[in-house]
């Protein structure tokens, strides 16, 4: 696909990529997030953004401890911040508007358009995934799902693996709770996260460097709903079923 830029149809672009190939309903576009947010506008220049004197203090915390930052992008964090958790180690753990706890808030500048440029979270990434189905029903006549989703790392476990963060038409979750298993004991915990596998899967399929943001999943027909459903914020803990604070 092309460089994505504020205002493109992010939709348009994908049926554009699919050189006649026919989507189906029951398919999946999984879709980076960065695509999206390019294509939404959610990308800052360092240029106008001013730290303020507790971003300055941060950055010069983190520098103390071997990671550079420039204070303007930490300025940035913060304005995507509700909640910053941690400041360790060269990462600031936070909690966006989203209800998403990674490192940076998601604020990320690879693959950013140009120098000195920062790319955000979409600022709704379920209404995102919405607008982008219904824009490739009237395209393609098709409905399939769409997921959009960003590299989260995970506590206690080394790498980064994608999650969803936005969807429409896929079932996010599949509790087992109150099931059985094989050997008939019932199971009290056992909830799969459904669009976090997903997400995942696609990520195997997309270097980080390829220009190939979108992928296109199948085989998952019996999760695939017409309705938009709930989307990913269905897969938010609430901060009330915290283990760590």
């Amino acid at each position: 696909m092309p460089e994505v830029a504020r205002g493109d149809d992010v939709a348009e672009l994908i049926a554009a990529a699919l050189a006649g190939e026919q989507l189906r309903d029951g398919d999946v576009v999984a879709i980076a997030h960065k695509v999206v947010s390019k294509a939404e506008g959610a990308v800052v220049r360092l240029a106008e953004i001013v730290a303020s004197a507790h971003a300055r203090e941060l950055a010069r915390a983190l520098q103390r401890q071997g990671s550079a930052k420039d204070p303007r992008a930490v300025q940035v964090v913060l304005d995507e911040s509700t909640q910053l958790l941690r400041a360790e180690r060269g990462v600031l753990i936070c909690r966006t508007r989203h209800g998403f706890v990674c490192a940076n808030a998601g604020v990320d500048a690879s693959n950013a358009p140009a120098a000195e440029t920062l790319v955000l979270l979409p600022r709704d990434p379920d209404a995102s995934a919405r607008r982008i189905r219904a824009r490739l029903r009237e395209l393609t006549g098709s409905a399939p799902a769409v997921l959009i989703s960003d590299s989260f790392g995970r506590p206690w476990r080394h790498g980064q693996v994608d999650v969803a963060i936005g969807l429409a038409g896929l079932q996010p979750l599949d509790d087992w709770r109150g099931r059985h298993d094989a050997a008939g004991l019932e199971l009290a915990a056992t909830w799969l996260a459904l669009a976090d596998a997903a997400a995942a899967t696609a990520e195997l399929a997309r270097a980080k460097n390829s220009r190939e943001p979108v992928v296109l999943l199948e085989g998952l027909e019996r999760y695939v709903t017409s309705a938009d459903g709930p989307g990913a914020a269905a897969l938010l803990r609430p901060s009330s079923e915290d283990l760590f604070a």
